[in-house]
């Protein structure tokens, strides 16, 4: 069955304002967060969480950071559920045109690529997701994913929270 997505609520506001003196946390998303912003509720589990992170990022209270590995990884994700059949073409590329659109500040991978490989090496890790570890560490912040079996694997070792348990 074919879902056409519903657009998240982005609002204009890029999580650029803050709410009185209080200080603006910052995070790393990654791209299996995002992706819970668009794709279709039904099969999805942690859309919950997903959209009250991003409502905190559009309100001004949370600032979002990502590698550039976030934007392909994200349209990978948006690609794949396309060719499942989960998703229509427009609605993946309405999605991606809407994600896109966001000011989110990226960091170049190179600049995390060193650090990347040494914690996928220590912690046997694709250097993909040691990606995003390596920017949280740099930025000293929390990453936030939904993929259950990295934060476990993570967890107590370096700042990864798993999505249903951040707050």
């Amino acid at each position: 069955m074919i879902v056409v997505a519903v657009e998240p609520h982005l609002s204009d506001n890029r999580g650029d304002a803050t709410a009185g003196p209080r200080p603006v946390k910052t995070v790393v998303v990654d791209a299996s967060v995002a992706a819970k912003w668009f794709l279709p509720r039904a099969g999805e589990t942690l859309t919950t969480e997903a959209e009250e992170l991003l409502n905190s990022y559009v309100i001004g209270e949370l600032r979002i950071l990502v590698p550039d590995l976030f934007w392909a990884e994200l349209a990978n994700i948006f690609w794949k559920a396309v060719r499942q059949g989960r998703w229509t073409r427009t609605a993946a590329e309405t999605a991606l045109l809407a994600i896109l659109n966001r000011t989110i500040p990226t960091i170049p991978v190179l600049t995390l690529l060193e650090d990347a490989f040494e914690i996928a090496l220590t912690f046997d890790r694709s250097v993909y997701d040691c990606v995003y570890v390596s920017l949280a560490v740099a930025s000293k912040c929390d990453l936030v994913t939904a993929d259950e079996r990295l934060a476990n694997a993570l967890a107590a070792h370096l700042p990864v929270k798993w999505l249903a348990s951040f707050k």
